[in-house]
């Protein structure tokens, strides 16, 4: 069993934020007077989620792809292999389906129930019992960082022997505020400094490869960001960073602090400075919430996963994983997915409707997207190398569940074709109920995928060992 200070979601003083923040947005929902209707997640509606999950093709053969409509569905249809293809043509209209309050009912991991993968792949546990763990980086030497956003503090994983576990299990940071991103700078095999993205400062540690504790005090790079916004889902409050492939600017992600209101231009957007904090401008726009950012290693593209606003039904609208243009606006929250307006703001500000950027690759409704990663090893098969494996945490604003899975999101030359395929499922219960929901995503120094789940306080360790459909690979 998992403390209720190590499993958060069930911590009561978390469980009546979340409560509070959720009758809000039902208030909301009933004041905006359109076919909107917030109903709790009763027991009837766990009964309801529960059905047999319908199989997906993961032997030799690959799966069909599913388009449109078809690519919408729910946990019950998601299983390894499973790929979809959305489009922005495939939007239904607002309000096409009333809007559910039904967040995850968070359970211990039941016996028997373990992550599920494509053939040839393995998981195991690489360690367990953390508190929150998030954002998981992987330092030049291999080391894995990991943000315990909770009990604001990064934790030190090493494996030294190579058995898939870590013989070093260490916090290497405390006294933080709700941190989550990391970086390391310079860019290369031998950084200087470790940065750490709080929810309302930027802060550095001298830092040499090896080092298993900070050794002097933080120092505030960009001393203050707009902070605070826990929305129903737990988001808002999230800041991510990366450096540019050449190490010349830093890269901050910053959420909206609310659904869809008009907010300060801070807000929904990412940020971008010297890496002294100096030079600060904003990169793009109307991103209501930018949780992950990654760099691609072979392009240097800068590239973002997203969580699209709640309250306009089901399947409305699209969360997404795209490549940022420098200077693009992305419609929130005036749009959404290109020129649609969002209802609530319908006829307001067309001078930008012609400006709003349709995102590369659409994923199903409420997912909440999270971090991501580019897959950099070479112990998968070759045509993973530079794919996209990003973190979906799960849905609460949708009748059926979406999300709680990582994705992996295929690339040609640096761009998407807009499919993408379930690629670890199995994090909820035939019943409906949910044991794992995924955040962070990276390249461990073995060539295996570690993947943070702040359900169950894990880090799974996802490695390859066979043919699969895939094709063959070395083993480690």
């Amino acid at each position: 069993m998992i403390s209720p200070l190590k499993h958060p979601l069930k911590n009561p003083g978390y469980a009546k934020e979340l409560l509070s923040v959720g009758a809000g947005f039902a208030l909301l929902l009933t004041l905006a007077g359109g076919c909107a209707q917030a109903k709790s997640p009763a027991a009837e509606g766990t009964a309801k989620e529960a059905a047999p999950a319908k199989a997906a093709a993961t032997g030799t053969k690959e799966a069909p792809l599913r388009v449109g409509r078809e690519a919408f569905g729910d946990w019950r249809e998601d299983a390894p292999g499973v790929r979809r293809h959305i489009r922005a043509s495939d939007l239904p209209a607002p309000n096409a389906t009333p809007s559910f309050n039904n967040g995850p009912r968070l359970v211990d991991r039941p016996e028997g129930a373990w992550p599920k993968v494509p053939a040839g792949f393995k998981v195991d546990v690489f360690a367990t019992d953390l508190v929150e763990p998030r954002v998981i980086v992987t330092a030049p030497n291999g080391d894995l960082f990991v943000s315990e956003s909770r009990a604001n503090r990064i934790r030190l994983l090493r494996d030294t022997n190579g058995d898939g576990k870590p013989e070093v299990n260490t916090v290497f940071a405390t006294g933080l505020n709700r941190p989550f991103g990391i970086a390391f700078y310079p860019v290369g095999r031998n950084p200087r400094w470790i940065y750490i993205a709080n929810t309302d400062t930027v802060v550095r540690f001298p830092y040499k490869n090896g080092q298993t504790k900070t050794e002097a005090p933080p120092e505030k790079i960009v001393a203050s960001l707009p902070e605070g916004g826990r929305l129903t889902g737990g988001g808002h409050w999230t800041r991510d960073i990366v450096f540019s492939k050449d190490g010349k600017k830093m890269f901050v992600s910053i959420g909206s602090r609310s659904n869809n209101d008009e907010e300060i231009p801070e807000r929904a957007a990412i940020h971008e400075y010297n890496p002294d904090g100096s030079g600060y401008r904003l990169y793009a726009t109307g991103i209501r919430n930018p949780v992950g950012i990654a760099i691609h290693p072979a392009t240097g593209d800068l590239w973002t996963s997203v969580n699209e606003r709640d309250g306009l039904g089901d399947n409305l609208p699209f969360e997404y994983v795209t490549r940022v243009k420098e200077g693009g606006f992305y419609g929130w929250p005036w749009y959404y997915i290109g020129p649609n307006w969002d209802p609530r703001y319908k006829g307001q500000r067309p001078e930008l409707r012609d400006k709003v950027i349709i995102p590369d690759v659409l994923i199903q409704a409420h997912s909440a997207s999270l971090d991501l990663a580019f897959y950099t090893g070479n112990k998968f098969p070759r045509e993973y190398r530079n794919d996209i494996f990003a973190a979906e945490h799960g849905s609460w604003n949708r009748e059926f569940r979406t999300g709680y899975k990582v994705i992996r999101i295929p690339l040609r030359d640096g761009r998407a074709t807009g499919v993408y395929e379930d690629f670890m499922t199995g994090f909820v219960t035939p019943e409906g109920n949910v044991w794992g929901r995924p955040v962070g995503v990276t390249t461990g120094k073995d060539g295996s995928l570690m993947v943070t789940d702040d359900g169950s306080g894990t880090v799974w360790r996802v490695s390859y060992e066979g043919t699969g459909r895939s094709g063959s690979a070395r083993r480690s």
